[in-house]
């Protein structure tokens, strides 16, 4: 009977570490993906962007201009937006299933129509898991307060 039962908690604790595993895989995918998105803005590379950004995104600039994905990269590839730098500051992220919250503070350098901007931004970014990837679904920034 001892030894049925340390099979049976060796199995359970098998399985309790492998989901811990892969948990901390996939919250370390969806940060990639956002990593990945902030290099894709700064090098103007929309073709990147085309695949991490959902169909359905929602993008609400922190000046309150709203772009659909289409209207993002388009702005991104026309230059009329420029990122020069997105570094984040601060990040934490709750997962619910397939669908992954970042809240945090990104200091952002770059132009917007010829004009230049350096400022950090408090923002949330959700993701959506469609296909194996991480895919950003809505973006909001609010300016960090002087």
């Amino acid at each position: 009977m001892f030894l049925f039962n340390h099979i049976k908690f060796l199995i359970a604790f098998a399985l309790f570490t492998a989901s811990l595993t892969n948990a901390g895989a996939q919250t370390n995918a969806v940060f990639e993906s956002e990593q990945q998105r902030f290099k894709a803005q700064v090098e103007q590379n929309g073709t990147a962007l085309q695949s991490l950004l959902h169909n359905d995104l929602y993008y609400l600039h922190s000046n309150g201009l709203v772009e659909t994905k289409a209207d993002f990269i388009a702005s991104v590839n026309s230059g009329k937006i420029t990122y020069q730098e997105m570094s984040p500051v601060q990040q934490s992220l709750r997962r619910f299933g397939k669908t992954a919250v970042i809240t945090g503070l990104v200091q952002v350098r770059g132009l917007y129509q010829g004009q230049a901007f350096d400022i950090e931004l408090y923002y949330t970014s959700i993701y959506r898991k469609e296909r194996g990837n991480w895919l950003l679904i809505n973006w909001q920034s609010t300016r960090k307060p002087a």
